[in-house]
């Protein structure tokens, strides 16, 4: 297989069939803007091979870079080993001042030169190493799978070990039940930094040393998306020969039965890093000594005995480079990993961010990538490195999200009777540190609650609130209302982290759920009404939404100190960046304090800044005026740096037919403002319009309203008139299901409606789709062939002008944005998000190179030239634009007649 080469005016590329043109534009250009370092807002609309572009010219150009960086090694090599000038140790005869100057300068360049020499040395033999080690693997079964023989022959070793920890375990501490020392806070030191609790360890090893090598990551939103590039990976000319690892989260890779169990990432997080903490052991050099010290007392003794209680057996430091070496000598995706660590019973989470230094492409989600906490927890090093987001149309919506926190009156009143009786009970056995952060905790819950206009000390479901509303305020004014501008929350915040008290108090309230301490008669006032929350924990309808499902099948609830851990740290942004929503409703259980991120450039410029390329992709970009302002622009990217390049569809022209229709068969104007859709009228031109549509297009149509609310009052008027059942007897009519669990049954349902009415003698002609744009079937759902020979689309989906959340926005972008020569950056927020928001509903029909489709855009809005420049360039060359039905139905007709016959 030969890499691209460059030839005048061309670059070839390996690929596994003949590549369409625009494939073969789409894989250059991309080489070219790796080659420059800049970066790419890629458009090419599914069904171009758009990820096989990405691997093969994304690829290309990583090989082509790695050739050329051992050319240039092996230059320098040779400059350093050159024999020295024969100036000897100095100048002999006369020399000027200049002359020695020079001297000195060539003696030390000489001299880095020679370091840089043996630097190269070095890394070529680690690398050979590696390639050596892995070509053992891949042609010596016995190496390929020595971490299943290590562990078979280490497991009893283990089960005894573990018996041993916990016969030590079972002693316990005679002054508390058994098991209960693990609830307790550990001493916490604040003056200095702890080792982070995934590290490598401090072994001596080669391995563990190992440089970063110029690698892509390459993101995408869901795991499937993931799992399909790996599969292209494996298929594409480079699935031999390329070093990747998937990452993801512990809640996809745990093999550990009994942590996967707990259901909740936030508590899976926790308890699989207190168990690899355990195992370790590891303590810095000072902590080292302070126990030393101690030993003659006895302290030491407890706290190791305490902190090698539980281990996880599947995490192992051997076994783990082992599934390492097998990760990256073959192509897996997420599921394989997973069975490759229950195989070696090595952990697939550590094991494959040990694989991240020497990998060439590293697959992860890109929540993943674009949280620098969690980056920097994986070990993901971007400095010089390409990074590929791909389904990037939501990217800015997906930072947004990610660094929002929002908590609810009924979390923060729990939060503060958990923490409030877990400090009665062993307030004599915490450290002073520990003391004075549990006060100031449950002093910003109470401060928190009472900004709400409750009490943390009463019921929050029988609170009532005499003021309600929605208020705005920037983070400095909330933290002054709310009385907290005296706590540095930046503290808080890491005592947090560190000493995992939210987990701890998880263990509390597991163990004791309904507890009932004994207070002291000064702090009984307090306690009262507290103890029946514990009682409601579990299955209370004040408990948060858990993530997953627990060991019996029911979910487990995540405590919800965690959920206020993230508002905490969304405290600390910079007071510019975002803002807190203070929503007061009828009662305290329902209000809720929101942090909302105004600016996600700030985040996204980290990104930027360490990178050597970036490249945002996307089936829809459109429209492209959103990443260029609010992220690039705003993250300090000049638009010298910025490449835009869309490609059409590999459809012919003919096999698309997009069409504007600007009034109904009864001449009623289209136009679905939020004042006129209600109309009955309007509704019953819709009607019509489908009910036309359904006698000449065969198969499935797929129909797109602005918002469930008026789908259903839609829905409901053409029932009372009688338009619903007219509808049915040409096409059965299915409608999106409000519960995501129902979505594939109802495809189903969809699909074999569709292929019935294919067959001679049906009498409908297929089925009718009623969805939502945003909703379920808007995106990731592909409605090929007969599945969707048309779309329509009811109305502009603009976002909710009175949502504050929105309005915030537009006032920031109003006032960071510069103003251009059209609408101002707060409305053309709004209009870009309706356009993407249609741009993801009518590309679903579309999918390969044969399909067709008709798109029927009903809202004579759609005309305007502003509008019209939003939609993909592919459609946009089509679009029709018709004043009456009749001419658009006759076309419609025509289309659907002529691809119905097929060529003749």
């Amino acid at each position: 297989m030969a890499g691209p080469t460059q030839e005048p005016g061309q670059i070839h590329f390996p690929f596994p069939f003949t590549p369409y043109p625009i494939q073969e534009s789409f894989m250059a250009e991309l080489y070219r803007v790796l080659e420059a370092g800049k970066i790419g807002i890629f458009e090419s609309p599914t069904g171009t091979g758009k990820s096989l572009s990405i691997i093969c010219g994304a690829l290309s150009w990583l090989r082509d870079f790695e050739a050329k960086k051992k050319q240039e090694e092996a230059r320098l090599l040779e400059a350093g080993n050159s024999p020295p000038d024969n100036h000897g140790d100095q100048p002999s005869g006369p020399e000027t001042s200049a002359g020695e100057l020079d001297w000195i300068t060539q003696f030390v360049q000489k001299k880095e030169e020679r370091e840089l020499a043996e630097r190269l040395k070095d890394e070529q033999s680690r690398r050979k190493k590696r390639e050596e080690r892995f070509f053992q693997i891949r042609h010596n079964a016995q190496l390929r799978y020595a971490a299943k023989r290590v562990r078979q022959e280490e497991d009893e070793t283990e089960r005894l070990l573990r018996l041993s920890k916990e016969m030590l375990a079972a002693k316990g501490d005679e002054l508390l039940e058994p098991g209960e020392e693990d609830l307790i806070l550990a001493e916490y030191e604040s003056d200095e930094e702890k080792k982070s609790a995934s590290s490598l360890g401090e072994e001596d090893d080669d391995d563990l040393e190992e440089q970063h090598v110029t690698k892509i990551y390459y993101c995408s939103r869901t795991h499937s998306q993931l799992a399909q590039f790996v599969h292209e990976v494996q298929r594409s000319p480079f699935g031999k020969e390329t070093r990747l690892v998937s990452l993801g989260s512990r809640q996809s890779l745990c093999v550990n039965e009994d942590v996967r169990r707990l259901g909740s990432m936030q508590l899976i997080n926790d308890r699989c890093m207190e168990l690899q903490r355990n195992k370790h052991g590891r303590k810095n050099p000072e902590e080292e000594e302070k126990e030393e010290q101690a030993e003659e007392t006895g302290k030491a003794r407890k706290k190791r005995k305490r902190e090698s209680r539980a281990t996880c057996p599947f995490y192992s430091y051997e076994q783990m480079q082992l599934l390492r070496d097998e990760v990256l000598v073959e192509v897996k995706d997420i599921e394989q990993l997973v069975v490759l660590g229950q195989e070696s019973h090595a952990c697939p989470y550590y094991g494959s961010r040990y694989a991240i230094p020497a990998a060439q492409l590293v697959v992860l989600p890109y929540q993943m990538l674009l949280h620098s906490a969690t980056r920097r927890a994986a070990g993901i090093q971007l400095q010089d490195q390409v990074v590929i987001i791909d389904e990037a149309h939501n990217l800015i919506d997906t930072i947004t999200a990610i660094h929002s926190a929002e908590v609810n009156g009924a979390q923060l009143c729990q939060a503060y009777s958990q923490l409030l009786q877990y400090l009665e009970r062993y307030r004599k056995r915490l450290k002073a540190k520990n003391l004075m952060y549990i006060k100031q905790i449950l002093y910003l819950l109470e401060k928190f609650v009472a900004v709400l206009g409750g009490n943390v000390k009463q019921n929050p479901n029988t609170q009532t609130l005499s003021q309600t509303g929605t208020e705005l305020k920037t983070i400095n004014d909330f933290l002054f209302q709310s009385q907290i501008d005296n706590i540095n929350l930046f503290k808080v915040q890491r005592y947090c982290d560190r000493s995992m008290v939210s987990r701890k108090l998880f263990g509390f309230t597991e163990r004791y759920g309904a507890v009932s301490v004994a207070p002291s008669s000064s702090e009984q006032p307090k306690l009262a009404g507290f103890h029946h929350f514990l009682q409601n924990l579990k299955s209370g309808p004040t408990t948060p939404q858990p993530t997953g499902a627990g060991e019996n099948g029911p979910p487990r609830p995540a405590s919800p100190l965690m959920h206020i851990e993230g508002f905490l740290a969304a405290l600390t942004t910079a007071n510019q960046d975002g803002r807190i929503i203070l929503s007061r409703q009828s009662s305290l259980s329902l209000s809720s304090l929101k942090f909302l991120l105004l600016n996600p450039a700030v985040h996204f410029a980290q990104v930027v800044r360490e990178c050597r390329a970036v490249i945002i992709a996307g089936g829809t970009m459109q429209p492209v005026a959103d990443f260029r302002e609010q992220l690039l622009a705003c993250a300090g990217v000049g638009a010298e740096r910025v490449v835009e390049f869309a490609c059409g569809h590999v459809i012919p022209p003919d096999n698309i037919l997009p069409l504007v229709l600007c009034s109904g068969p009864s001449n009623q104007p289209l136009e679905f403002t939020y004042q006129k859709r209600e109309l009955p009228q309007m509704m019953d031109e819709t009607g019509r319009i489908l009910f036309n549509l359904c006698n000449v297009v065969p198969g499935g149509i797929v129909c797109f309203f602005p918002s469930y609310e008026y789908q259903r009052q839609v829905q409901a008027r053409w029932e009372h008139s009688g338009l619903l059942a007219r509808l049915g007897n040409k096409k059965k009519v299915f409608q999106e299901p409000k519960k995501a669990s129902q979505v594939e049954q109802v495809l189903a349902d969809y699909s074999k409606c569709i292929q019935h009415c294919s067959q001679p003698g049906s009498a409908m002609t297929g089925a009718l789709l009623l969805s939502v744009v945003g909703g379920k079937m808007s995106e990731g759902i592909n409605f090929s062939d007969d599945l969707g020979r048309c779309v329509v689309m009811v109305g502009m989906p603009y976002p909710n002008i009175k949502s504050p959340e929105l309005q915030e926005k537009m006032a920031y972008l109003d006032q960071n944005l510069p103003r251009g020569p059209g609408q101002a950056p707060g409305k053309a927020l709004m209009e870009n998000l309706c356009m993407r928001a249609v741009n993801q509903s009518i590309g679903r029909a579309i999918r390969h190179q044969h399909d067709f489709a008709s798109i029927v855009l009903l809202d004579q809005r759609y005309a305007r030239p502003a509008v019209l420049a939003k939609i993909p360039g592919w459609i946009r060359g089509r679009v029709e634009v018709k004043a009456a039905f009749g001419p658009a139905f006759a076309v419609l007709r025509k289309f659907h007649r002529e691809k119905r016959a097929g060529p003749s």
